[in-house]
């Protein structure tokens, strides 16, 4: 414990190497006004672009941050009362290359042009909007620390037209969608441009190799010569109907039909603070989780697909660190088995209510299912910034569950879980320097010791060199009903029971990079990772170390390999086949994995990948492949199969695990999509069928058609269930 305070206490020596910086003032752009409506198509004749500001010296990024880009973008902006224009001149030769026609594609390994906005300009949140050559959309909003997932979805429109010589765009953002303060001239932009045939990303800022291209601390200035036009009111509605019909054969349940129908609401409240409501939310429509081998002792995670909780995710999922995570957004409405858990309604007020502080509001009232009781969920968070990137954050999450006191006497625990917290980040101006501590407390039922998590640590992250550390402690009773641990749960195979027990781990992670001027290679990696687990009582209990080589080469192919040794003070009896489970004790093992990808541009691309070494007591063999086949821009047809083979000393047997997933995706359009998605999982004994039709009709408005079907693999191909789903949103603006 003092050591963690005396932690908590040095993190503001990390402000002694903040400075300021003048990086703005070389980059500046005028934006400018228009009195007629810009007509979205691609062309760039509208009035406008002739007299608008250009920029086009933009910096190359990536593979390495040196000189220009091979290839010239030139990008403009202009508004009017209603919209943010940007208009993109993209200077190429050949057939675009893109991997998708599907919204929210990305802008990873596409030809495509985007737009970074920090309307605040205080380095901390922004907007990211993404147009592939084909003019697939993608948007995500920015905030620090995370990566961009593309699951914010908002209105906007684009259009590309492709030349032989160039390719061009045009984009219209509401300005009712953005979040903005009237009174502010000045707000953060950049420009992105990717060429994946040349594997080059390029910005219009010089943003260094080591940070990604969105990071809002690289923004340049743009600059209003007037008072930015009021947002105006943003009243949006999303109401949808269902109708399906399923079988459940593996519970004896027949075929039935259903009907049902919900919305979901986003209410403007000001220029920065949006209320979201969902009354009855569906999900039908959402992709299954793509399941992986787990040759861990503890359950996997699983990212959140359901777009109501990504959203400002932010303001709650930053709390903690993998694999630790205090709110994790899976647990409403969903059951530990992944089963769905009707949502009743639910509401979130989240934004800014000063420029400095941030909040996030939110309750879902979850109904009852068999034994399952209705439960309340409630999640507050405080963002406070401080300094020039660094921020204070609080938390408070509660679960009630509507039990009778029979239910309450037969397992207390279940009858509340709140968790609380406090968190300090600091983010030196340029983003080198990060350093980090947490305080948190559970709270159940009769439990009043055990119950802490702590945390602090620091990181370095430079051109050449990036430096993370970490250390925790968290107690045995410490609970997160509305999050995730994923060490805390410990099976005991013989007793078949869960057993809690808390840990303190230690993890550091030192990499080195090399860019070579010249030669197939343009990025050399070397990562050393050590993680040391200690038992409540500061016993050892478990060693990964890692060192490992990544050779990235300027055709886009790259080379993996790794070494890992590990070593465990096993706690409980483990199985990892239908034999005797291991014994309790200490084991250490070695293996060694490689893997080689191809050219991710060429129409057929493949992946080869294996392992060997040793496992606990025995041994274990794996293999990996895939396979892609593009033909741009309609077909995608991808499978990816792995095997693993593990084998101990008798009594505990040996095993063999296949997972194979092809993945077929046609796309007619940008707003008509077939995607069939197949998981034969001989760990979980599922194969899955999932076949999706899309057709985006208008705007935000779509038409799903979803078949889903689930066998069992052994016996092989019984049906377990079996779902047809249709159904049908509209996205009304008030």
């Amino acid at each position: 414990m003092r050591f963690f305070l005396i932690l908590l206490l040095c993190c503001p020596l990390f402000v002694l190497s903040q400075g300021t910086s003048a990086f703005q003032k070389d980059y500046q752009l005028h934006i400018t006004k228009t009195n007629t409506p810009v007509k979205i198509d691609g062309e760039l004749n509208d009035a406008i672009w002739a007299t608008a500001e250009k920029t086009s010296d933009f910096w190359r990024k990536y593979p390495t941050d040196g000189g220009r880009p091979k290839k010239n973008t030139i990008a403009q902006v202009a508004f009017d009362d209603k919209f943010f224009y940007v208009g993109f001149t993209v200077f190429d030769s050949g057939k675009a290359l893109i991997t998708s026609l599907k919204r929210d594609v990305g802008h990873d390994s596409n030809d495509g042009v985007a737009l970074i906005l920090d309307p605040l300009n205080e380095k901390a949140n922004g907007f990211f909007f993404v147009v592939n050559a084909y003019n697939a959309q993608s948007e995500d909003q920015l905030s620090p620390g995370t990566q961009v997932t593309f699951n914010w979805d908002n209105k906007w429109y684009s259009a590309t037209k492709r030349y032989t010589d160039r390719w061009t765009a045009e984009f219209a953002i509401p300005l009712k969608t953005l979040r903005y303060s009237a009174d502010k001239k000045i707000w953060g932009i950049n420009f992105l441009r990717i060429s994946a045939k040349d594997n080059e990303y390029s910005c219009w800022t010089k943003v260094p190799v080591n940070f990604r291209s969105y990071d809002l601390g690289y923004t340049g200035a743009l600059i209003w010569n007037e008072t930015p036009p009021p947002a105006g009111t943003n009243i949006s509605v999303l109401p949808y109907i269902t109708a399906d019909v399923q079988s459940d054969k593996e519970n004896g349940k027949g075929t039935k039909t259903s009907a049902n129908a919900g919305f979901d609401s986003k209410i403007a409240l000001n220029s920065s603070l949006n209320l979201d409501l969902t009354v009855n939310p569906d999900f039908s429509q959402v992709e299954v989780d793509q399941q992986v081998t787990n040759l861990t002792r503890f359950n996997i995670f699983f990212p959140e697909k359901r777009g109501f909780f990504l959203e400002n995710s932010d303001l709650y999922s930053a709390y903690g660190i993998d694999p630790i995570r205090p709110f994790y957004s899976r647990r409403i409405g969903l059951d530990k088995n992944g089963n769905r858990i009707p949502i009743l309604f639910g509401a979130r007020l989240t934004g800014n209510i000063t420029k400095s502080t941030r909040i996030g509001i939110m309750n879902m009232q979850t109904g009852r299912k068999g034994d399952y009781d209705p439960e309340n969920y409630t999640a507050v968070s405080i963002n406070q910034k401080v300094f020039k990137r660094s921020v204070i954050r609080g938390l408070f999450l509660n679960r009630q569950a509507s039990l009778t006191d029979a239910e309450k006497k037969a397992d207390p625990l279940s009858e509340y879980g709140r968790n609380a917290g406090t968190e300090f980040s600091y983010t030196n101006e340029k983003g080198t320097w990060n350093g980090w501590g947490a305080y948190h407390q559970s709270f159940k039922p009769g439990i009043s010791d055990k119950d802490k998590y702590l945390e602090a640590g620091g990181s370095y992250n430079g051109r050449n060199f990036s430096l993370t550390i970490d250390l925790v402690s968290l107690g045995t009773n410490y609970y997160t009903d509305m999050g995730y641990v994923q060490r805390i749960e410990n099976y005991d195979a013989v007793r078949d029971t869960v057993i809690r027990v808390g840990f303190k781990h230690a993890f550091t992670n030192a990499m080195y990079k090399i860019f070579p001027k010249k030669g197939p290679i343009n990025t050399h990696t070397l990562l050393v990772e050590n993680y040391v687990v200690f038992n409540p009582n500061n016993t050892f209990n478990e060693r990964n170390t890692s060192l490992t080589y990544n050779a990235q080469f300027n055709s886009t192919a790259s080379i993996f390999t790794s070494i890992n040794n590990n070593s465990v003070d096993l706690l409980f009896p483990t199985a990892f086949t239908d034999k005797t489970p291991l014994p309790i004790g200490k084991y250490s093992y070695t293996n060694i994995y490689a893997e080689y990808d191809s050219d991710f541009r060429k129409k057929l691309s493949w992946f080869i990948g294996g392992s060997a070494g040793e496992f606990y007591n025995g041994t274990t063999q794996q293999a990996s492949v895939g396979l892609n086949f593009r033909s741009i821009p309609h077909v995608n047809i991808g499978i990816k199969a792995n095997y693993y083979k593990l084998k101990f000393p008798d009594p505990h047997g040996s095993t063999e695990l296949f997972l194979v997933s092809p993945k077929i995706e046609i796309n007619f359009s940008t707003k008509i999509f077939w995607t069939t998605f197949l998981q034969y999982y001989t760990q979980g004994n599922n194969f899955n069928i999932n076949s999706r039709f899309q057709w985006r009709y208008k705007p935000m408005s779509d038409l799903f058609l979803v078949y889903t079907d689930n066998y069992f693999t052994d016996p092989l191909f019984r049906n377990k269930n079996r779902a047809v789903v249709l159904k049908m949103n509209y996205w009304l603006n008030l």
